[in-house]
């Protein structure tokens, strides 16, 4: 007696489409004897038709018309890999209305519509598996749903985004500027033509928001993440922040605290010696701190065909297996039970508490730390570190680099407002943010 096949339909056969495709054939037997059942994909939706039919071999139906495929009574499972918000969600939701399973690798859409679509889930009784959408072919979503489970999570910190770290790592290596390394990054495909997603820091906030609910039990709310990106970061800081020991990183980070949940992305100083510091290049990785296990990096692809298609076949497989169980004994979407969700509040930058890298160009005379400093006392900042860079020849100006301790945001803002007012500073005073991520 065969068992029968699981049938999905693929709505895009790009990138990560076409990798699927050929890692779903290429390890059929191993998939087969893990999920219990042969999973094939039966019908293909891309607007290339010849690329679908040149992809696929003529081993399934190949349409340009996406509603076709979730709408076709044979389809178990829809795959969405067409990306963006707008057909993206229409197919989604009829998707779900049609009572289909849906696996996507959308955290763009799930990060500003979630809500709505897990709800509409729960009603009909189907899943909605994300794997692919956050940091690729790392397992991150299922680590702090299903492995993470007895911890009371504290917080999360991502390098969730890969074209970031490469630009960043190329920028410490060689010390050149952000616009002569994006532009490499775009020549070696890194980077996007229209980059703005990846380097303003929206898509690892779209990612952070994703893991902040799967961490703490909340609804998504990107609209409340504040996001800051690298287009603006000096190639002299990275160089002073390795001379006191750090490295600089876009983060996304979420923290629980008695106020609220901080949500955030923008670049990071991480002391050099943590592990996380030290990824470099295209590569994702994501720290998570649990009150029972400690901390847990999880480490690898974040993006590609196989990699991405690694997690969304991963999806696949727990779909396979779980579809015929009762919908109450799913693993929920966002970890918790629908009814069980916290109205934990989202923090607004100006409460969020950390530490600060200040540079400052001063006048090369008397009396001007002490004019800082006191300004900082005022505002009850500390100051953990100072270095006052000798002034260039025949300059009368020299930058001056402060490491503060734990502040709130806000008070760090005053006293840059009064700082920047001073005769004696020059110019913007660069404010970045600092975090130790573990003892």
């Amino acid at each position: 007696m065969s068992i029968k096949p699981i049938n999905v339909g693929l709505l895009g056969i790009g990138t990560v489409g076409g990798g699927t495709f050929t890692v779903l054939q290429r390890n059929a037997e191993e998939i087969t004897r893990r999920a219990g059942r042969p999973i094939r994909i039966t019908m293909v939706a891309d607007r290339n038709l010849d690329l679908a039919r040149k992809i696929t071999e003529g081993s399934c139906r190949v349409t340009d018309d996406a509603f076709a495929v979730v709408s076709d009574p044979d389809v178990d499972i829809v795959v969405e890999l067409i990306g963006g918000y707008g057909v993206a969600k229409e197919l989604v939701m009829k998707a779900i209305a049609n009572g289909k399973h849906v696996v996507t690798a959308n955290k763009a859409l799930l990060a500003t519509h979630g809500n709505e679509i897990f709800e509409a889930a729960q009603d009909k009784g189907v899943m909605v598996a994300f794997e692919a959408a956050i940091a690729g072919g790392i397992p991150i979503v299922k680590a702090v749903r299903e492995g993470l489970t007895a911890n009371r999570i504290e917080w999360v910190a991502g390098i969730i985004n890969g074209t970031t770290n490469f630009i960043l790592s190329e920028m410490r290596d060689k010390g050149l500027a952000f616009d002569v390394v994006l532009k490499e990054a775009q020549r070696l495909g890194y980077a996007e033509a229209d980059p703005t997603f990846d380097i303003e820091g929206v898509d690892a906030a779209h990612k952070i928001t994703l893991l902040a609910s799967l961490a703490f039990g909340i609804p998504v709310q990107f609209d409340k993440a504040h996001i800051e990106g690298i287009s603006k970061l000096d190639a002299i800081d990275i160089k002073y922040a390795e001379q006191l020991g750090y490295r600089i990183k876009l983060l996304g980070i979420s923290k629980r605290t008695e106020e609220g949940v901080e949500l955030r992305v923008h670049p990071t100083l991480i002391p050099s010696k943590r592990l996380i510091a030290n990824v470099e290049g295209a590569m994702n990785a994501v720290l998570v701190q649990g009150d029972a296990v400690g901390p847990t990096l999880y480490y690898g692809k974040g993006a590609g065909a196989e990699p991405t298609a690694s997690a969304v076949i991963a999806d696949l497989v727990d779909v396979t297996r779980m579809h015929t169980a009762d919908p109450e004994n799913r693993v929920p979407h966002l970890a918790f039970q629908p009814d069980a969700m916290s109205d934990l509040k989202i923090l607004p930058m100006d409460d969020v508490i950390t530490s600060y890298y200040l540079r400052l160009r001063v006048q090369d005379k008397p009396g001007v730390l002490a004019d800082i400093t006191r300004i900082l006392a005022d505002e009850q900042i500390s100051i953990g570190a100072v270095i006052q860079k000798e002034p260039g020849e025949g300059e009368a100006q020299a930058d001056l680099i402060m490491l503060t301790h734990q502040t709130r945001e806000r008070r760090i803002n005053a006293a840059i407002m009064k700082i920047e007012a001073l005769g004696v500073v020059a110019g913007k005073v660069t404010k970045l943010r600092m975090e130790e991520l573990g003892k």
